[in-house]
């Protein structure tokens, strides 16, 4: 199709004539603006010259919370749902509908579907588009970069969105931080840090322990975490990144209630999750190695590998689990920056990104005690790997048009094998080619329009292609042939604008406005929370996301994040043997996609005044509309309005001899009020009740203190 030939068409122009590098005057050479760069394009540039909805969360904005869980600073972003399930790292992350059925039982604690989640640059999402944020701590992050856009055509499987943390600090002299933070429901974590120049490398570590006990019986949590980095040029024109982590994560699963038993007690747990002491305990590592190298003026060539190995136990559905996996991977892009002529100019990038996973898994019978039987009930292999090749060209047409325009081709392959059942072993790819096109209009230096058609690719997850019991145990095939790869068409608009930037009374305005529509074929939906799956044959996504930053004088500031949208199954048919009507179908047709509010509002104000020496007083406020669990939208989590209070230091107190201390104290859910955390979609129903809801956290105080060595 002619869409889909434009990248190569480009790519071969590019290659057949000389790429001459010049120097192209600054477009915005008139006015000196704060910079915020994002990874969209697989290399930075401004925020004003990218053609698709991004945002960009700085560690301020997570400071006076837990920091336990990466929805403590998401939840400021607009389109994206991030909900904690039981306050510890275990959330639910929707962007834009993707990701919506990341939560319920079978292999969903604990792990997130269809958004691209990166540490540092380097993929945690797994081949087969599961990511598990067992590395992931605000206490050692940085900032935060969020594409909300469908990203397939860059970063490939499960990209309807994708977040990049990272954990490098910036710095020019040795540092160290010692942080504790306690707070209600036995919540004890501690943090070190550090940093320091070795000659003209960075080295920097930072390790945390943290103790939940919870507040829902069986809920207990528990992460040591120890993270370190070196940046280090080699040379002129080579930079070494080396980027390691270890961490020992456990935590416990509550499970769903019915609406009667969180009336009646929400800190209570599913009898059946706390007699088996349903949980997970993962240990991972992993090393990652980036070069960056600059060829010439105009050229450059960004490699990584990594390999991270896993060991998990889990005690699920009346077996423990033993899984032994390894993932490794790697990608290598390159860019070339010219022009066409002394008024068009261009970056060309061309890359590829492989990752494999492998390894066993055990499955034993539960003893009385929880632990491990003898008895070993299954022993397989489970193999994923996806290899994408992508090309893109960024064009400046002028000084305020930018055209962007790319194509990726994937293909994820999943091998499973039994050694008890060979006739189960089975083999399946699932490949596409996406293609992207976007305008970027510069209307000023401090305004921008953009708009953008994105295609999309997402392969059902191992466990989603791997059948469970339904009416008896599956001993046809290891993998569902009825399931295809969800596939979708992404158009958006939008307007970037930073209205003030002065030292009057207002000091600051910026907002960030887009509005989205995805047409999706092959919707994975989960039944029986999440122990099978249906497919749904066509979604619509539509919504309007609008986000506001503002700075005043005295010392005053605001934020705000609207998210309004609207998901329909438009062609959506159920066989309703399901329901215990054999040669029943229902239709769905026209009924709301489960999961997904419709409305997300989030707003904080905050006071820091000069004479206050540094200390800032917060008030913030997170509105989730309501949104269905069940296709048949006959069951609803209802809205709520969680407001948070914190006192912070927005600076170090010096306290002397080279030290200093910094601290907060902070009211989660100041008004104590109950409501859902999040919710099992389409979940069981027992005596003809669901079985659906996940409580959310009650107030919480947390007090934070930090001790900095400034000398």
């Amino acid at each position: 199709m002619r869409f889909q030939r434009l990248p190569v068409a480009v790519l071969l122009l590019r290659v057949a004539m000389p790429l001459v590098a010049q120097n192209v005057p600054a477009k915005d050479s008139t006015a000196s603006l704060p910079t915020v760069t994002v990874t969209a394009s697989r290399y930075s540039r401004s925020i004003f010259e990218t053609p698709l909805s991004v945002s960009r969360v700085s560690a301020d904005a997570w400071r006076g919370t837990s920091g336990y869980g990466l929805d403590q600073a998401l939840a400021t972003v607009p389109g994206v749902l991030a909900q904690s399930r039981y306050g510890n790292n275990d959330i639910r992350l929707v962007i834009r509908g993707y990701g919506a059925r990341g939560a319920g039982d079978r292999s969903n604690a604990g792990t997130a579907r269809g958004i691209r989640v990166l540490l540092d640059g380097i993929p945690e999402t797994e081949p087969d588009g599961r990511t598990s944020f067992d590395a992931f701590d605000l206490s050692t992050a940085t900032s935060i970069d969020v594409i909300r856009s469908n990203a397939s055509a860059v970063y490939g499987n499960a990209a309807g969105g994708v977040v990049n943390v990272s954990t490098v600090p910036e710095f020019d002299r040795a540092y160290q931080r010692a942080e504790l933070t306690t707070g209600g429901f036995g919540l004890v974590r501690y943090a070190l840090a550090g940093g320091a120049p070795l000659g003209t490398a960075r080295f920097h570590w930072a390790g945390t322990q943290s103790d939940f006990d919870g507040w829902r019986a069986n809920s207990q949590s528990t992460r040591s975490l120890l993270n370190a980095g070196l940046v280090a040029p080699l040379g002129d024109a080579t930079r070494l990144g080396v980027a390691l982590y270890v961490t020992h994560d456990q935590f416990y699963v509550p499970g769903p209630l019915t609406q009667a038993q969180v009336d009646a007690d929400p800190a209570q747990a599913n009898a059946t999750y706390q007699s088996r002491q349903e949980r997970r305990d993962n240990r991972v590592g992993r090393l990652g190695v980036t070069l960056d190298h600059r060829l010439s003026t105009s050229q450059d060539l960004s490699t990584m590998i990594f390999v991270q190995p896993k060991f998990l136990h889990r005690s699920e559905r009346g077996t423990f689990r033993d899984f032994t996996r390894l993932h490794l991977g790697g990608s290598a892009v390159y860019h070339a920056r010219g022009a066409f002529s002394p008024t068009v100019t261009g970056v060309l990038s061309v890359g590829v990104d492989m990752a494999n996973q492998d390894g066993s898994i055990q499955f034993y019978g539960l003893t009385a005690a929880s632990t491990r039987a003898l008895d070993l009930r299954d022993n397989k292999r489970e193999g994923a790997s996806n290899l994408g090749v992508f090309v893109t060209e960024d064009l400046a047409l002028g000084a305020k048009l930018g055209l962007s325009i790319g194509a990726r081709y994937d293909d994820i392959t999943y091998d499973y094998k039994s050694n008890i059942t060979p006739k189960l072993n089975d083999a399946r790819s699932f490949t596409r080619v996406t293609p992207k096109v976007g305008l970027n209009y510069r209307l000023s230096a401090t305004r921008s329009v953009y708009a953008s058609i994105g295609g999309g690719i997402e392969a059902p997850a191992g466990n989603e292609t791997d059948p469970a019991s339904t009416f008896g145990q599956d001993t046809v095939t290891a993998l569902n042939p009825l399931l295809d790869a969800i596939r979708s068409t992404t158009y958006e608009v939008g307007t970037r604008h930073l209205l003030v930037h002065g030292t009057g009374a207002l000091r600051e305005l910026m907002y960030d406005a887009a509005g989205y529509f995805t047409a999706v074929s092959n919707e994975i939906v989960p039944y029986r929370g999440g122990r099978f799956y249906f497919t749904a044959g066509t979604v619509h996504r539509m919504g309007a996301e609008l986000g506001v930053n503002a700075r005043f004088a005295q010392g005053w500031a605001a934020t705000g994040a609207l998210t309004l949208s609207r998901n329909t199954y438009e062609k959506y048919v159920v066989d309703s043997v399901h329901y215990g009507k054999p040669g029943k179908f229902a239709d769905y047709a026209g009924n709301e996609v489960v999961g997904v509010p419709k409305v997300l509002l989030n707003g904080t104000v905050s006071w820091a005044p000069e004479r206050a020496g540094g200390l800032r007083v917060q008030l913030g406020a997170q509105q989730t509309g309501s949104y269905f669990v069940d296709d048949a939208n006959t069951v609803s989590v209802p809205s709520s309005t969680i407001l948070s209070l914190g006192l912070l230091t927005d600076r170090v107190h010096e306290l002397g001899n080279g030290f200093g201390v910094r601290g907060s104290l902070s009211v989660q859910n100041l008004t104590d009020r109950r409501y859902i955390g999040s919710a099992f979609l389409n979940p069981d129903i027992v005596s003809n009740v669901p079985v659906a809801y996940e409580p959310g956290l009650p107030r919480q105080v947390i007090i934070s203190i930090a001790v900095v060595r400034t000398k």
